[in-house]
């Protein structure tokens, strides 16, 4: 890369002023983070297996139940769910060297964000998303329980029953918060590649 020195530009997502390059998620998704991030020694040792324990456990303690309430508004339209995840950029995560997408098409060069809201969260729900999650061809994107948000300039996520919502950016957790107000800074970022 010395020899052949090019610098492009990136955009960055933000959410409530913290910029991100990746994604990131209310609900479940936080809420996974937040728990693998108090078990670092746990994280460090089992690694993806770690995540995916923590998935499962977290979602039938604390999302069957009773999980948070949301709303996501975006150019007036409102979608409610219990868990919503904005990406920046694909693939969303890794389960190891796997890829694991979750919106379609977003791009660091694009100008905007994706996004996808869970509106539920039932039992009889998640092994169909966890068989999206890991597939190749079948997309989360397009699941019955999955609303898609493409192109957004700009997303609002807010609770719905004011209960605080947890919220974690680019794989850290960052606390909990009443509403996140998400936009794009078109090229904002110099990365060589």
């Amino acid at each position: 890369m010395a020899d052949d020195w090019r610098p492009r530009r990136v955009d960055l997502g933000v959410v409530n002023g913290r910029c991100f390059t990746f994604a990131s998620g209310l609900g479940l998704d936080a809420s996974v983070v937040e728990r693998v991030d108090s078990n670092p020694h746990l994280k460090a040792r089992f690694g993806a297996y770690y995540f995916t324990w923590a998935a499962v456990s977290t979602f039938a303690r604390r999302y069957v139940l009773k999980p948070p309430h949301l709303i996501v508004g975006e150019d007036g339209e409102q979608h409610e769910g219990v868990t919503a995840i904005v990406q920046n950029a694909t693939p969303f995560t890794y389960f190891k060297d796997r890829p694991i997408e979750v919106a379609e098409g977003p791009g660091l060069q694009s100008g905007t964000l994706e996004a996808c809201v869970l509106r539920r969260a039932r039992p009889l729900d998640m092994p169909s998303i966890a068989f999206r999650v890991f597939s190749r061809r079948a997309k989360v994107a397009r699941h019955r329980q999955v609303t898609a948000l493409a192109e957004a300039a700009e997303l609002v996520v807010r609770s719905a029953d004011e209960h605080p919502l947890p919220l974690q950016v680019d794989g850290d957790y960052i606390g909990e918060v009443l509403e996140a107000r998400y936009s794009v800074l078109p090229h904002e970022l110099a990365v060589v590649s």
